[in-house]
């Protein structure tokens, strides 16, 4: 292993230890308090931009494998772990964690003391950082953060969605075949705007009955409204994605207009958020997010635990047009939503939960039942 170096914002310069790929990365420092899935998290569109810490100290021990990737790409900057793993024990595994970073071009940092930037970040905010295994010059590395842009000015979004319209043709995973269910032929469908989504998410969909139709971030409203009119479509799904949702000033335009046609909707994170800005409630940047696998949420007095992902929040105040549905038990912030007089939900967490506890996933059958 070679050395890296890292620089945060903040001031703090650190040396640790590198694998997976090598060079120089900027991005956004946030941690992740999963205690397992560090695969699915790694390869979450969510993170484009970030380097993700784990608060789990041991890291690469299961090895990684084609079934657990959820995007086929990995756009997180980097991973930040206390101890890694290269040689793996799973029966699952078809190769270390060390070569999927190298293959995505993400920065490996170890040997470094993540509780330590886990209670900085908890109590200073997630902020920017530089990591390089080839400046070791903390003057340089300082300087060219500086020059760096800042996540919030980058639209992530136009670099994890599909380019071109798909269908999703495979369910959930099957414990019996140690497989992915194949998807069956349905008489709903439905169609799914692209911001960074998930491949587990994709598949609750159609485990719950759907027929999915994946189409990019650059969508036209006036295109869905008129195929949700001549009856093609039954309802619209807005997916997770990467970034400060308040930079997607075209997507909202768009948004508001399957508002306007009263379309059923469900949507997920970043969806979640675009729903309440097109409203007119924008979102606000809570100080160090919310990610990790054990997040209890209250659900009409039923307690759930559940998967999280995401830097911004919808604003309270949004009451005046949705009912909560969900409240977050860590810091009472908005969970979910249902919009007044309409066939339109949100959820903040992630039902799908790749990697987390499972019993959120009722809610894509909710969206089932009101599809067309």
């Amino acid at each position: 292993m070679q050395k890296v170096w890292i620089y945060l914002e903040n001031g703090i310069f650190l040396e640790a230890k590198s694998f997976g790929a090598t060079g120089t990365a900027v991005g956004e420092i946030v941690f992740n308090t999963s205690l397992t899935g560090y695969q699915e998290i790694i390869s979450d569109p969510s993170y484009a931009g970030q380097f993700i810490t784990f608060t789990m100290p041991e890291i690469g021990n299961v090895g990684v494998n084609d079934d657990d990737m959820e995007s086929k790409v990995c756009h997180c900057k980097g991973v930040l772990v206390r101890n890694y793993h290269n040689d793996y024990s799973n029966y699952r595994a078809q190769n270390n964690l060390d070569s999927l970073l190298k293959e995505h071009g993400v920065l490996g940092i170890c040997d470094i003391d993540t509780r330590y930037l886990t209670k900085m970040i908890r109590d200073e905010g997630a902020m920017m950082m530089i990591a390089s295994t080839e400046i070791s010059s903390k003057e340089e590395l300082a300087k060219q953060l500086k020059a760096s842009p800042r996540i919030e000015d980058i639209n992530y979004i136009e670099l994890v969605s599909t380019k071109e319209s798909f269908i999703h043709k495979s369910g959930a995973w099957n414990h019996a075949i140690k497989a992915y269910d194949k998807a069956v032929m349905s008489d709903k469908k439905v169609v799914v705007i692209d911001f960074g989504v998930k491949r587990n998410i994709l598949n609750e969909l159609v485990q719950a009955g759907l027929e999915v139709e994946v189409v990019p971030s650059n969508f036209k409203g006036e295109d869905l409204i008129a195929r949700f009119e001549s009856k093609e479509i039954g309802g619209v799904f807005l997916s997770n994605g990467p970034g400060d949702p308040l930079t997607l000033v075209n997507e909202k335009k768009e948004v508001q207009k399957l508002i306007n046609a009263n379309i059923p909707m469900f949507a997920i994170c970043l969806g979640h958020q675009m729903l309440s800005i097109a409203h007119g409630y924008d979102t606000y940047k809570l100080k160090f997010g919310q990610h990790g696998g054990n997040h209890p949420v209250a659900n009409n007095g039923v307690v759930e635990i559940t998967a999280q992902n995401h830097n911004y929040n919808v604003p309270d105040n949004i009451v005046e047009i949705a009912d909560i549905t969900h409240i977050n038990l860590f810091d009472n912030t908005i969970e979910g939503v249902k919009y007044k007089n309409k066939e339109i939900f949100s959820v903040q967490h992630h039902p799908e939960a790749s990697p987390g506890p499972h019993e959120s996933k009722y809610i894509f059958k909710q969206f089932a039942d009101i599809v067309k």
